[in-house]
C-alpha cells in the first residue's frame, strides 16, 4: 500500500485540531463575555424579565459584608439566600491539589474573569465569589480550603484588575451545594461562583 504524505499530513493535522477543541471544551472556560452574558442576565425562564433590585434590607446586608473580614456562618447563609435569585455563572478555576495558590492553566480563566469584571456593563458592581470543593475530605478541611480558594481570586483580581476590594465577597462553602451531587467527586464541583450580588447603580447608593 502506497503511503500518501500529503493526505496523511491533512488527516493529521485534522485530528489535531479536533482533539484541541475537545480539550478546549472539557477545560469549561467561558470567555468575558460569555462571563458579562450570565452576570447581567435574569434568572429566569422569561426573557423579558429584568434583574430585580435588592431589598432594602438586603441592600443593607451587602453593604455591611463588603467591608466585613471575617464572615460568620450565618452571614455566607445569607450571602447564599440572596444569590440564589441573582445572575451568576459558574467558573471553573483550576488548584492543584491541597494548594490554593494560581497556577498556570488557571490564569487565561482568571483574566476572562478580570475583564468581564471590568467590562463597561459590569464595572462598579458587587459581586460574591464562592469558593466549591469537591466532597473528597472533611467538612473543615474543605471549608478552609474553598475559603482560600474564593480569597485567591479576590486578590488576582484586586492586584491585576484594580478591582476596589470591596466590590469583591469573598467567602467558601466547602463541599456543600455540589455541582453535581450524582457524582460528589466530579471535577465540576470543584468551582468558583461568581455571582452579581448589586449592580453599580444599587451598589453606589
Amino acid at each position: 500500500m502506497k503511503f500518501n504524505r500529503r493526505k496523511f499530513s491533512k488527516s493529521f493535522a485534522l485530528t489535531f485540531m479536533v482533539l484541541g477543541a475537545i480539550s478546549q471544551a472539557r477545560a469549561g472556560d467561558l470567555s468575558a463575555d460569555q462571563i458579562v452574558s450570565g452576570l447581567k442576565t435574569p434568572r429566569t425562564r422569561s426573557l423579558s424579565a429584568t434583574i430585580a433590585p435588592l431589598s432594602e434590607k438586603d441592600a443593607a446586608f451587602i453593604q455591611r459584608v463588603r467591608t466585613t473580614r471575617s464572615l460568620s456562618s450565618a452571614d455566607r447563609d445569607q450571602i447564599a439566600s440572596i444569590a440564589k435569585d441573582r445572575p451568576s455563572v459558574d467558573v471553573e478555576i483550576y488548584f492543584d491539589y491541597n494548594s490554593a495558590e494560581v497556577t498556570p492553566k488557571a490564569e487565561p480563566q482568571l483574566n476572562n474573569l478580570g475583564k468581564a469584571l471590568t467590562s463597561a456593563g459590569l464595572a462598579g458592581s458587587v459581586v460574591m465569589l464562592g469558593g466549591h470543593t469537591d466532597a473528597k475530605g472533611g467538612d473543615g478541611y474543605n471549608q478552609g480550603l474553598s475559603e482560600r480558594r474564593a480569597a485567591t481570586v479576590k486578590k488576582f483580581l484586586t492586584e491585576k484588575y484594580n478591582i476596589p476590594a470591596e466590590n469583591l465577597i469573598s467567602t467558601g462553602y466547602g463541599k456543600t451545594g455540589l455541582k453535581n451531587p450524582g457524582d460528589p467527586f466530579a471535577a465540576e464541583n470543584r468551582r468558583v461562583q461568581i455571582v452579581n450580588m448589586a449592580s453599580n447603580a444599587q451598589a453606589s447608593k
